[in-house]
């Protein structure tokens, strides 16, 4: 099972993206410290604040890398938190990042060349795709949403449309939140039918209750002590890379590393996640009710009887090699 995931995360096709963001931990042994909401809630170290709404549950920096490394994925050492729904009907999740690259300028926040953008984007990827296997391909359509910039957030969002060879969409929508010292990833994971309903809750909910703490603030910046970084905002839709970089090496050449910052995500289905997320939530209380339970019952045997185990031919061969990694 581990090989066989080893084996997913080197790959860059569609589906070990989406395994990559929607795979279910289920050999997963250390416990989650799940935050309900209505309440304050620090994300990242002395860096910023989020009013958690009571619809969502929140996990911490700590608690995000072990969520990331239980479902097979390898942490970046950057994630300061992710935020899920409590209803089962919305299947979105948002992750954040906090990269200290230093101050980046806005100075193009009006002169921001989204067709020059998309333009590279494509060219560079058709270049790369002549040296990949089909099945590894993948194919610029357009901007979900042309890169714009927020002047009272100081953040930069944009979402982006592309394709693989069997024309499965893949979608992301970025924000990079600005800060004195560098910026804070939040992107939104979520499929192309809900996407739109989802920005909606993202924006109203999320980023409106998220603010940098004094001190950590775009307009905290002093030029006297603090580093600036060597790209502007063009750069930093691409990922800290420069748009020469991007026609030249094309959107694959540029995936893997930003596969570790969630830069570009790939969801054709996220619904695998949500049991697992119920499941340890919902832990606590569940063993709590069986050890109330089993302590009123007279001791019997640990081994169920021969009728009360499932057969053998019904367990599916998955849900076997799952059952041998947790022994």
């Amino acid at each position: 099972m581990k090989s066989w995931i080893a084996k997913l995360l080197k790959s860059v096709t569609v589906m070990t993206l989406i395994m990559m963001v929607c795979a279910v931990p289920a050999f997963a042994e250390e416990e989650l410290n799940w935050v309900e909401g209505g309440q304050k809630v620090d994300v990242g170290t002395n860096l910023a604040e989020l009013e958690l709404g009571s619809d969502f549950i929140f996990l911490n920096a700590e608690d995000t890398k072990k969520y990331l490394t239980q479902g097979g994925m390898e942490p970046s050492g950057s994630e300061i938190g992710v935020i899920f729904p409590k209803d089962e009907k919305q299947t979105w999740a948002v992750y954040f990042e906090y990269e200290e690259s230093g101050h980046i300028e806005d100075d193009e926040k009006t002169d921001i060349d989204a067709d020059a953008l998309l333009d590279s984007y494509k060219e560079g990827t058709e270049e790369m795709n002549k040296e990949l296997s089909p099945e590894n391909q993948l194919f610029v359509d357009k901007w979900d949403v042309a890169p714009f910039y927020d002047n009272q957030l100081h953040s930069l969002s944009w979402s982006l449309l592309a394709h693989d060879n069997q024309n499965n969409g893949v979608i992301n929508y970025n924000v990079r939140i600005l800060s004195r010292q560098g910026y804070i990833s939040a992107i939104l994971v979520s499929d192309p039918a809900n996407l739109q309903a989802d920005r909606i809750v993202f924006n109203n909910k999320i980023l409106k209750q998220f603010n940098l703490k004094q001190g950590q603030r775009y307009e905290d910046f002093d030029k006297k002590t603090d580093k600036v970084a060597e790209y502007g905002l063009t750069g930093l839709i691409l990922g800290g890379a420069g748009l020469a970089v991007a026609k030249k090496a094309g959107l694959l050449a540029i995936l893997i590393p930003l596969l570790k910052k969630f830069g570009i995500i790939i969801v054709v289905a996220v619904g695998a996640i949500w049991g697992f997320i119920r499941k340890k939530t919902g832990l606590k209380k569940e063993q709590s009710e069986e050890q109330s339970t089993q302590s009123e019952q007279p001791e019997q045997s640990e081994q169920p009887t021969q009728s009360e185990q499932p057969a053998q031919s019904e367990q599916p061969a998955q849900d076997q090699e799952i059952d041998k990694q947790k022994v």
